[in-house]
């Protein structure tokens, strides 16, 4: 797999990069990919960081948008309004499972969001990140100058962690295992996309999009 994504752009530097950008990889193959290629610990971490980070804008900037466009398009319409139901449901989510978690503590509900944000995007899990984590953003409301700290902070957070784990992969075994590790994240990857693809079908449209469709 390293080899592949090597000799597709032939430039390791922009390689990462790429790698970090796309969704449900991320940072995670990011890492995995930069050390594959003989970067160092810090290289690898500020690479990636910088790939899944900046797609942070134009989601937050362009998700409703592009969101609001697809629903007025006759043949995407239920899919981009079951979409926008799902990621209105992991919103929700996560939120609910912050206000459980700081039960009757005072907290602003500013607050209560960005935390729920940060949580969701350092936790280095399948689905989780930069992608998913800046959807949540907007969907709890959170102004961009509210979203920026959660969303960086949390997305360091993990990138620490991956880079620490990757680190001791390479202390215990060759660094051909970080290929079959990339790997198992791109088949993991496609097999969430489905995943996601099929509960996305199955949703069904919450009432505030159904009456923003009205």
């Amino acid at each position: 797999m390293v080899e592949f994504i090597q000799n597709l752009i032939n430039n390791d530097l922009i390689s990462v990069i790429v790698v970090s950008l796309i969704p449900m990889i991320e940072l995670k193959g990011g890492i995995v990919f930069a050390r594959g290629v003989g970067f160092d610990f810090f290289q690898a971490l500020g690479l990636a960081y910088l790939g899944s980070t900046i797609v942070f804008i134009p989601i937050f900037f362009l998700l409703i948008p592009l969101l609001n466009l697809f629903k007025k398009i006759k043949f995407v319409n239920k899919i981009a309004t079951k979409a926008e139901s799902y990621v209105q449901s992991k919103a929700r989510e996560a939120l609910e499972k912050q206000n459980q978690k700081q039960g009757k503590r005072a907290m602003s509900e500013r607050f209560i969001k960005q935390l729920a944000v940060f949580i969701f995007v350092a936790i280095p899990l399948p689905m989780t990140g930069v992608w998913m984590g800046t959807a949540i953003a907007v969907f709890v409301n959170l102004k961009f100058k509210d979203a920026v700290l959660p969303i960086i902070l949390g997305n360091l957070l993990a990138g620490i962690i991956i880079s620490a784990l990757a680190s001791l992969c390479l202390a215990l075994w060759t660094i051909a295992v970080l290929d079959y590790i990339l790997y198992t994240l791109f088949g993991l990857a496609v097999i969430l996309l489905v995943v996601m693809i099929i509960k996305i079908v199955k949703q069904k449209p919450d009432s505030d999009v159904q009456k923003g469709n009205d």
